[in-house]
């Protein structure tokens, strides 16, 4: 990668951080950036680097602990550095930042499963003050390209695309390396009429069935005759439109306002993982944040489940896939009256658990929880919660749920001491 490096002293930055300035970067930091120290010893976050790598960078904001920057010139690059398979990654010829939706694909694969495993150790080191570390590892391996089935698109002109990276200015692209076949389809030639603003697009990659939100209205939506069509508002009239994904000789039923993972490999796997973690143990399970019941239906192994979710569409679908062995209590977790189980499985949101929840999880007399993370500062967050409720985290692993991104995705055991 090389180019002039810019003026940008008119942007009002002080020496050293007026014009480029030579940087080596040695590690990585939530959220996917590179980090050296810059000239006057201030830490330098620097977008589009592999730690090893030496550069010369440009400041694109200055803060008094820390600079922000991206790289003009790699002056000796990564062994593990290669071509974005998609050349909306990236920047464009100007600097500005391009789809913001891959930031790893400068990397390959394998480093990037590293990297992953590197950032999920800083964070139980840094927030969580463990020393020493469980293992952590990397779980099976899987396909970074091609693998999407839900997207979630801005619509500008009536085509569907994605915003540029920090920015919410539109970017309609004519390719996308990482989304499911099926939905690209959809993606790149449907026509989503003159009001509509954002698009969800979902897939059944082993069912083959399609469909898509249109928010707020659908009107004059040009797709293929087999996608189901639905708009916002029909939703919010109570229209429950549906398609299955089948996975593990299961048919699993997902709501158009139901969360599902963003893929059916991954979302075997995560079940996988947390069956294989929670087999030691005995007795029945709590699915808490249950979603559509992925880990009720697919990693209970003949257990009874008690699947709790606050959403009423995702909790309507948790009630017929865990059928006949579960059942679905409608409330929060925090709510939830605490019933005797063996073991807990809790997906929640990226900010993680709160303390109500771990209370409720104790409360059952569960001696192993299973919990899933989309962000490893939460997750060392709730290793302390859990901690100092006495479960002890005896393992982590790192899903590569998001191939050709930064984002983290972890199952992780803990075990009542």
């Amino acid at each position: 990668m090389t180019s002039s490096t810019p003026d940008v002293g008119d942007a009002g930055f002080d020496a050293p951080y007026d014009v480029g300035f030579d940087l080596l970067v040695d590690r990585i930091a939530t959220g996917g950036s590179a980090l050296g120290s810059g000239p006057d010893g201030r830490v330098v976050f620097t977008e589009a680097a592999i730690p090893g790598e030496e550069l010369t960078a440009v400041a694109t904001a200055v803060h008094r602990s820390r600079i922000e920057a991206r790289p003009v010139d790699i002056r000796r690059a990564s062994p593990d550095r290669v071509d974005p398979p998609c050349r909306h990654a990236g920047s464009d010829d100007a600097g500005e930042p391009a789809c913001g939706g891959c930031d790893w694909q400068h990397i390959t694969p394998d480093r990037q499963r590293a990297l992953r495993v590197e950032i999920v150790e800083d964070c139980l080191r840094r927030l969580a003050r463990l020393d020493p570390l469980p293992p952590v590892r990397s779980g099976p391996e899987l396909p970074a390209a091609g693998y999407r089935t839900t997207v979630r698109a801005v619509v500008a002109g009536g085509r569907a695309g994605y915003r540029r990276r920090r920015s919410h200015e539109p970017l309609l692209v004519d390719e996308c390396v990482i989304v499911h076949p099926r939905v690209a389809e959809v993606l790149l030639e449907g026509r989503f009429g003159p009001t509509a603003m954002e698009v969800v697009i979902r897939v059944g990659a082993n069912s083959g069935e399609r469909m898509v939100v249109v928010d707020p209205v659908a009107d004059d939506v040009l797709v293929p005759d087999d996608v189901v069509v639905v708009g916002r508002d029909e939703l919010a009239a109570g229209r429950r439109p549906h398609i299955h994904e089948e996975l593990g000789g299961l048919r699993l039923q997902i709501s158009a306002d139901s969360f599902f993972q963003c893929r059916p490999d991954g979302a075997l796997v995560m079940a996988r993982v947390v069956g294989d973690l929670l087999a030691p143990f005995d007795g029945s399970m709590l699915d808490a944040y249950c979603g559509v019941g992925l880990f009720g239906a697919l990693a209970a192994v003949g257990r009874p489940v008690i699947g709790v979710e606050s959403n009423p569409s995702a909790a309507a679908d948790a009630r017929w896939n865990l059928q006949p062995h579960g059942r679905v209590v409608e409330s929060t977790v925090e709510h939830w009256t605490p019933e005797p189980v063996g073991v807990v499985v809790a997906d929640p949101a990226r900010s993680g658990l709160r303390a109500t929840a771990c209370d409720r999880f104790v409360a059952t007399g569960a001696a192993a929880i299973a919990l899933v993370s989309c962000d490893p500062a939460s997750l060392a967050r709730d290793t302390v919660l859990l901690g100092e409720r006495g479960f002890g985290l005896e393992s982590v692993t790192v899903i590569d749920l998001f191939g050709h991104t930064s984002h983290v995705e972890t199952i992780s055991l803990f075990v009542r001491r």
